[in-house]
């Protein structure tokens, strides 16, 4: 069993937040006004989620473990009575084996045009779910294989509101997986290899690190690879970078696949391109929630004059901003954004993120894990 430390506490509660936030988002409110039961609730939690894509991310992955996870562990935990430390537990568990499949399947499955959270985040909403249901691990396993045969999602959603809505999907279909083999349902051990075969990697070669030690707790609400990028801009900045210059960001081939995007039109697209991030932070500072309400004109027009440019031997975490203008050119490399696991955040950038989002309404809501969950959805269900 998983013991819920501290780490998963921080990303259990960094997506709280989220959550809450993310309730007043379109998408999520789509979601709600057709949620019917218990797996359309979850559906509609996993959306508010992450539809702010300011949700926690697992690098080795490249996945949103928290983003299905969670909401089927809170939901599912809340209608059984259970408390909150038992919700923890079990979103550790479903937090881990959706991490060891994520794990086992890059970058395979996100080079096929998959998208990892809403594909592997079946086997964490499932994993999660059979542990509150108390099944054994032959249940389990049999809940994860009949939970892949639903996994699905697309990167081409990225910068839609399909994005959010194919996580809730994944959720929903984990914990309806746990719940039919919880009944007797069965499934097969090929299942897994077809898994491989049709999305890339190997359950065997998954291994069994923490992902907790991994996992970024997001200082920007968009794509983690605009991240560094985004730090190097306010670095530019504090160095009076001439807003006439124009500029090149410098990244890993697979940073550019995650945030493809150019030119934009909306909010949700700008939340994936490197180019208005960085001119964003140019003008304006660092990007808010508030920030991608709407497309700014003024970002969209100096973002034509920075150039992306692809480079296989810096790492994924890392972004080089060379800004031409004024006296003398930058050169900036970022390594790691903060909220990265090379540079965590803070306790108080944290609790600083939390009540930006949420207010103090989430202050100490995991404090005492015999608090029933309920009361602890009953938080983020408030306006």
């Amino acid at each position: 069993m998983v013991e819920p430390g501290a780490g998963y506490r921080t990303a259990f509660l960094d997506w709280l937040a989220c959550a809450s936030a993310g309730r007043s988002e379109p998408a999520a409110m789509a979601a709600q006004s057709i949620a019917e039961g218990l797996t359309d609730r979850v559906a509609a939690l996993a959306v508010a989620g992450h539809v702010l894509d300011f949700d926690d991310t697992y690098g080795p992955g490249l996945s949103h473990l928290s983003a299905p996870t969670a909401p089927a562990a809170l939901v599912v935990g809340a209608g059984r009575g259970t408390s909150i430390g038992a919700v923890l537990v079990a979103y550790a568990a479903g937090f881990e084996a959706m991490a060891a499949v994520a794990r086992a399947s890059h970058p395979g499955l996100y080079q096929r045009g998959w998208h990892p959270t809403a594909v592997t985040g079946t086997v964490g909403a499932a994993t999660a779910t059979a542990h509150l249901h108390g099944l054994d691990e032959e249940r389990t396993r049999t809940a994860c294989q009949l939970a892949v045969l639903g996994a699905g999602g697309l990167r081409a959603a990225f910068g839609t509101d399909g994005k959010s809505i194919q996580v809730g999907a994944a959720a929903a279909h984990g914990v309806r997986a746990a719940r039919l083999a919880g009944q007797g349902a069965t499934a097969t051990g090929s299942i897994e290899s077809a898994f491989a075969n049709a999305y890339g990697g190997n359950w065997a070669e998954a291994g069994e690190t923490p992902a907790i030690a991994d996992n970024w707790i997001k200082a920007f609400p968009c794509c983690l690879q605009t991240h560094a990028a985004i730090e190097a801009a306010e670095q530019a900045t504090a160095l009076g970078a001439d807003l006439d210059g124009s500029g090149i960001v410098t990244v890993h081939r697979r940073s550019r696949q995650a945030a493809p995007l150019d030119e934009v039109a909306t909010g949700l697209e700008a939340k994936f391109s490197i180019p208005y991030t960085v001119a964003f932070t140019l003008l304006h500072g660092a990007p808010t929630v508030a920030s991608f309400a709407a497309v700014d004109g003024a970002a969209q027009a100096l973002a034509a004059r920075i150039e992306v440019q692809v480079d296989d031997t810096l790492a994924q975490s890392e972004a080089v901003l060379t800004w031409a203008g004024g006296p003398a050119p930058l050169e900036i490399l970022v390594d790691a954004a903060r909220g990265s696991p090379q540079h965590p955040m803070t306790d108080e950038q944290l609790r600083t993120k939390v009540r930006s989002l949420a207010g103090s309404r989430l202050d100490g809501a995991l404090d005492d894990p015999a608090r029933p969950a309920a009361e602890v959805l009953a938080l983020v269900d408030q306006t």
